[in-house]
């Protein structure tokens, strides 16, 4: 079963639909459970069934995450309480870093609210639930995704028919902003669209009254952040901008 947004679904992202403020261009779907972009859901529903007919059980680890949700992920990590991992995956103590060094640790595994590709319906954390024991739950790690690893097969067949389906992986290079993320998936066509509509000045509308920790850090890098941690991703091959 389908619910949610029914038409409209190639028209520019309004602020708050692009900043994660609203939920009125998504649909939910019961199976399997996530919630997409109403463009996205045909795409996404044939690149599951043709990964479904190579043996691969495609899941959404995440997919839509909404401004609130994304404040409280990044607040939870600014203060420690959820684990604040360097580049290389390493843990940190949030306590000894600067405001500076937990922005930027923060920002290379999770978004900036407002600025986040979730936010669009765009984009999904995926992996291959067949290879998972019963009951085990993705680490979304990189290891996890490589040869041996229980993922290994969906990424090398993401490598080779993502892009039939519009699909591709916008973290795949190291560009010193967000770090190597093989999970993550992009329907092209519309988040094109969508990162091309998203600046500065929106930004900051969207952070001008929450409640962000290290507010203050952000709001004066904020030009630099966006162009490091956001404009900076893999470009989609054509291919996957024209299925």
């Amino acid at each position: 079963m389908l619910r949610g947004m029914t038409s409209g679904t190639h028209t520019p992202l309004d602020a708050l639909q692009l900043t994660g403020r609203a939920r009125t261009h998504l649909v939910e779907l019961d199976e399997p459970r996530c919630v997409l972009h109403a463009a996205v859901v045909g795409p996404f529903l044939a690149l599951r069934a043709a990964a479904a007919l190579d043996g691969l059980q495609l899941e959404p680890a995440s997919s839509f995450r909404d401004f609130e949700r994304q404040c409280h992920i990044w607040n939870a990590k600014y203060r420690g309480e959820r684990p604040l991992l360097d580049r290389m995956g390493r843990a940190l103590d949030a306590a000894s870093l600067t405001p500076a060094e937990r922005v930027d640790a923060i920002l290379a595994w999770s978004a900036l609210p407002g600025a986040s590709r979730h936010h669009w319906g765009t984009d999904l954390d995926v992996y291959d639930r067949a290879a998972l024991s019963e009951g085990a739950r993705p680490e979304l790690v990189p290891a996890e995704y490589a040869s041996g690893g229980p993922s290994a097969r969906l990424d090398m067949w993401l490598a080779a028919h993502a892009h039939e389906y519009g699909f591709y992986r916008p973290y795949m290079t190291d560009r010193g902003g967000v770090g190597f993320e093989p999970w993550h998936i992009s329907y092209a066509p519309v988040a094109q669209r969508c990162i091309a509509q998203l600046d500065a000045a929106l930004l900051r509308e969207a952070l001008g009254s929450a409640p962000i920790e290290g507010a203050a850090e952000v709001q004066v890098r904020l030009e630099e952040l966006l162009l490091r941690y956001v404009a900076a991703v893999d470009a989609p091959p054509q291919a996957a901008l024209n299925a």
